[in-house]
């Protein structure tokens, strides 16, 4: 009671020098307040009149009065008075209110006013609420000016997204040292400028504070460290199994090293598929710009690149394949080699490494595929083990169909031939050995069954189906009018068959 006393006698105290000096009105709350704090959190009434004194001494413009009234206001989560404020462009008060009220309720304006009177937390805000990239870029550099940590790792996020790493780089040296996920950034912008041992340090300082990617680079750090082409060094094959297929897998960079691994990790332990006569050999790490990849290579909608230098690790590997996994682009094969980005996963790699032994997709393909692939004439030249259509009598669908027949009966199981959905767009009727979604038509979610793995195994067991790497490399060298070279891989690839024809035997199921 006696304190309740003391805080009247204070007020009045205070309110009697409402009329005269602002500053000494703000004197007199700042004596008042830190003795009373617990009465006027109690006593709204109280604190009230604190306020509207306050309120007197802001108007009449004392800035010490209008911080204390955005900080109490704010404390106190007073709508009122912060709506009072923001009446003045008080940029705290906007954005507190903004906060205060919820998103759904805010004004644009009040975001606005907080982000023009440099509040920076308001300035992100505005910044990540446009889709103009000129004003995103505007408000994040005023917010990353005034030393707010989030918005200089997101004005460099935005640096890093337009390809911008010059202007990226200063801010992510700003906050790699306060932030993992700078110093991971940094250490990656720092290990394709080739500051490798510079790079190390961030990449072990974001790993020491829980960052997982930057252990899981620290990791492969350990196991791999990329190199030239043309230093690959040879590769001995396993003796205790037919490898009629012998494939590479090449990473371009420092982010597709790490899929190439995965993949490569899961292909040994997946168990359906060690039955298969083929090889894989752990990954390569080419060093920055060996390969020329693109999305749209050559024009085509489809990731692709210059595998002109993979040819002496083809000869001193005696490759007959090849995966390179780039940075973006449309997942495909073209005769011997698979082209992967850093998103597709393994079931995107099972279903590509079907291509190579000549299976079809089971999916609608696109009519200038449909036409190519979807006619009598054209069909027969490409062995598909998966798939006959109806044709012509001149077509022998039914050689496909026997040994549908022949491989099941020697799996003591029944055939189902079911519509496949590959030739929709040329209008032509097509078929497949299983009623089931198979992993030709949904990579994720389709199943291989058993006959499939049989095909499969029949193929690679077949030269004349082989598609191999070398065929690409004549390709490439005879397209820029290297006829030497081109010389060179076309009897590579004649050399290649006949050794086929020798190593393959007759496939008892």
């Amino acid at each position: 009671m006696r304190g309740l006393l003391l805080a009247v006698l204070a007020l009045l105290l205070v309110a009697g020098d409402s009329g005269r000096y602002p500053s000494q009105l703000v004197y007199n709350v700042v004596q008042v307040y830190p003795a009373n704090k617990e009465i006027a959190s109690a006593n709204s009434t109280y604190l009230q009149s604190l306020y509207s004194s306050l309120w007197y001494a802001t108007k009449s413009g004392n800035q010490k009065a209008q911080s204390m009234m955005v900080a109490w206001a704010t404390e106190h989560e007073s709508v009122y008075w912060l709506k009072k404020l923001v009446s003045l462009e008080n940029a705290e008060a906007a954005w507190a209110l903004y906060q205060l009220i919820g998103e759904a309720e805010s004004n644009a304006e009040l975001m606005a006013l907080a982000a023009i009177g440099n509040v920076p937390e308001a300035q992100l805000a505005f910044a990540m609420d446009t889709d103009n990239p000129n004003k995103r870029e505007k408000w994040l550099l005023r917010a990353a000016k005034l030393n707010y940590l989030p918005a200089q790792s997101a004005l460099a996020d935005w640096y890093l997204l337009q390809g911008k790493l010059e202007l990226a780089r200063p801010w992510l040296e700003k906050t790699a040292s306060l932030d993992m996920q700078s110093a991971f950034k940094y250490g990656r912008l720092l290990w394709d400028e080739n500051l490798r041992e510079e790079a190390l340090k961030y990449f072990q300082q974001a790993a020491d504070a829980g960052h997982t990617k930057a252990a899981e680079v620290i990791m492969l750090l350990s196991q791999y460290s990329p190199k030239a082409a043309n230093s690959v060094g040879e590769y001995t094959w396993p003796t205790d199994k037919t490898c009629l297929q012998r494939i590479q897998i090449f990473a371009t960079s420092l982010s597709t090293i790490s899929r190439a691994n995965a993949l490569y990790e899961q292909f040994e332990q997946d168990l359906r598929l060690q039955s298969l006569p083929l090889c894989i050999a752990p990954p390569i790490w080419l060093e920055n710009n060996q390969l020329d990849c693109h999305a749209q290579y050559q024009g085509n909608n489809r990731l692709g690149c210059n595998i002109k230098p993979l040819g002496p690790a083809v000869t001193k590997r005696t490759l007959t394949h090849a995966v390179v996994v780039a940075e973006q682009g449309k997942a495909n094969v073209q005769n011997g080699v698979m082209f992967l980005d850093m998103s597709d996963d393994y079931s995107v790699f099972v279903h590509e490494l079907a291509h190579f032994a000549g299976f079809i997709d089971e999916y609608p393909l696109p009519k200038s595929s449909a036409q190519r692939y979807c006619h009598t004439e054209k069909i027969a030249d490409f062995s598909v083990p998966n798939l006959v259509i109806e044709g012509a009598i001149t077509y022998h669908p039914m050689a496909t169909v026997n040994q549908w027949h022949e491989a099941v009966d020697a799996a003591h199981t029944t055939l189902t031939i079911a519509s496949a959905r590959t030739c929709d767009a040329s209008g032509i009727k097509a078929y497949k050995p299983s009623h089931r979604i198979t992993f030709m038509e949904h990579h994720d979610v389709g199943v291989i069954p058993p006959l499939y793995l049989t095909l499969w195994r029949q193929q690679l067991h077949n030269p004349d189906t082989q598609r191999p790497i070398s065929m690409n490399l004549f390709q490439a060298f005879h397209q820029s009018g290297r006829a030497e070279r081109a010389g060179y891989w076309l009897a590579e690839y004649e050399s290649r068959a006949s050794v086929l024809h020798e190593l393959s035997e007759p496939v008892s199921e």
